[in-house]
């Protein structure tokens, strides 16, 4: 491993940019970035071998707990050995900011986030996309029965949206908030530039010039696998899009309440996000 890397983090919620931002932060030959990568669920699941409830939990020290942790990103990114920066991708790193700033007090995390609303009017088109597919999004018929059950389902703290809005919310109002940086998915695609610029700042690397009208992402085994294909494709010109939502007027009130990052200055955490007009 490179003794001199960094690594920072991508997190937030689904269907907000991690992708995107990922694509484009990888068109710099310095940096490694991609999608979601397995290092969040090994964390998860070492720190379980490795805690009280485990039976080698009394063997193994506080110390060593560290080092097997950290042991994980080194481990997984040899083969970046020549990357300066790594971005780590994974919507449960919201959730281990006391112990990711333990392992690596220099990270960062970006956590991409969006219209609650949005994020689900996003999910159901990729459901209503693929009618001959039960995705495995939803566990059963019951759950994916009709928009109203689909988009509640996604909305509970253990699944795909509801967790992690809560644990963006807690990183946001926890004790480490100033090591995160909100990015708002409407500005991303309207400002590309000036948001990855204030990126480049509050990670401390110098500037490189990206590409906005080639960016390139896509990921169709992962998605096939998932039931839900498109989930990772990117387009090739970072733009907005603008449409009409899918969703029940009351389902996309509903949802639309949920942007606590709107709020104002009640966390230490940074946000770059669409001024709201008066």
């Amino acid at each position: 491993m490179n003794s001199a890397q960094t690594f920072h983090l991508i997190s937030g919620l689904p269907r907000s940019g991690s992708t995107l931002l990922a694509a484009l932060l990888k068109q710099n030959p310095h940096f490694h970035a991609g999608m979601t990568s397995p290092v969040g669920s090994l964390y998860k699941s070492m720190l379980e071998q490795v805690s009280v409830d485990s039976e080698f939990g009394p063997v193994i020290t506080q110390e060593q707990r560290q080092q097997l942790l950290r042991g994980l990103f080194t481990a997984y990114y040899q083969e970046q050995h020549d990357k300066q920066v790594i971005f780590d991708t994974n919507r449960s790193w919201c959730s281990h900011l006391s112990g990711i700033l333990t392992l690596f007090p220099q990270a960062k995390i970006i956590a991409c986030v969006r219209n609650v609303a949005w994020v689900m009017d996003s999910m159901e088109r990729l459901y209503q996309a693929n009618p001959f597919e039960n995705t495995k999004l939803f566990a059963d018929a019951n759950e994916r029965s009709n928009v109203y059950s689909r988009v509640d389902t996604l909305a509970q703290r253990n699944r795909l949206v509801g967790f992690s809005w809560a644990a963006l919310k807690e990183a946001y109002y926890g004790a480490n908030a100033q090591s995160l940086l909100l990015i708002d998915y409407d500005l991303l695609t309207q400002k590309p530039e000036t948001v990855l610029r204030l990126i480049y700042e509050f990670i401390g690397q110098p500037w490189f010039e990206h590409d906005f009208d080639n960016v390139v992402y896509d990921a169709p085994e992962f998605d096939h696998a998932l039931g839900v294909p498109g989930l990772h494709k990117v387009q090739p010109k970072v733009a907005p899009q603008h449409r009409r939502t899918i969703l029940p007027p009351d389902l996309f009130e509903q949802y639309s309440k949920l942007s606590f990052w709107q709020d104002g200055p009640t966390s230490l955490a940074s946000v770059i996000r669409v001024k709201q007009s008066d």
